[in-house]
């Protein structure tokens, strides 16, 4: 059986930065982007490795301003 592949996407403009997503992502491949500022003056949350995503959608689940999007394969 194939393991379940995922792809996240942040609409960054909105992203607090709150971090909420990256304590519950179960994987740790969500992260706070500290070299970009988004329109609100934060440092979005982005995935660096999306290769390693299980599509859980734990980092959407826990964001209080549904700001991301789970794509599973």
């Amino acid at each position: 059986m194939a393991k379940a592949k995922g792809k996240v996407i942040f609409n960054q403009d909105r992203c607090k930065g709150c971090g909420l997503c990256v304590d519950a992502c179960p994987v740790k491949i969500v992260q706070i982007d500290t070299n970009t500022i988004n329109k609100k003056g934060y440092n979005p949350s982005t995935v660096f490795e999306m290769d390693k995503c299980i599509g859980c959608a734990s980092c959407a689940t826990m964001c209080p301003d549904q700001v991301i999007t789970v794509e599973r394969d």
